[in-house]
């Protein structure tokens, strides 16, 4: 049986890049949300970048989720400005600001080039994936019902944690 056709594209500019991206794919992985990923640079493969991001939808590519970080954060950008896909950008913890500089830099974008902002980091780049999997999910109801299942279960976690939590304050006020 073939694997399923990648839904989302996720793309960064270096490995270290990755180990905050990853956590992109560790969510899409859970929800058995079919991605690829590939390292561009704009600035060191931009032929790369422009083929990558150009044939995207055409191999079935629907979101693109792209990392912001280093010097400069421009690689969600150039992306946005070569696809009508959407384009979730994850600014990376940098040596600049912590990454603010990179959050920035996708806030910042001009009018007509959109680029979705999530957090900066981990968190991010989770929820960028969670973002691309509610994206998707509008058009396909067993992804749809995937991610109500998914949040469900987020509160059924906090439901239990407060649980706990009003455990052991009953046995210290004891």
């Amino acid at each position: 049986m073939a694997e399923p056709k990648p839904v989302v594209g996720i793309i960064v500019s270096s490995q270290d890049d990755w180990e905050t991206l990853n956590h992109s794919g560790e969510i899409l992985d859970r929800l058995s949300v079919p991605y690829e990923t590939r390292m561009v640079s704009l600035h060191r493969t931009p032929k790369r970048l422009e083929e990558y991001v150009t044939s995207a939808k055409a191999r079935g590519i629907k979101v693109l989720i792209a990392g912001a970080g280093g010097m400069s954060a421009a690689l969600p950008g150039a992306a946005a400005g070569l696809t009508t896909l959407p384009v979730l950008g994850v600014p990376l913890e940098g040596n600049l600001m912590g990454g603010m500089d990179a959050l920035l830099s996708i806030v910042q974008m001009p009018g007509g080039v959109p680029v979705a902002a999530v957090g900066i980091g981990k968190a991010g780049a989770k929820n960028a994936a969670i973002l691309a999997i509610q994206i998707l999910s509008t058009a396909d109801k067993a992804l749809k019902k995937k991610i109500i299942d998914f949040k469900k279960k987020q509160a059924e976690k906090v439901i239990q944690k407060d649980k706990n939590v009003k455990k052991l304050l009953k046995k210290s006020k004891k």
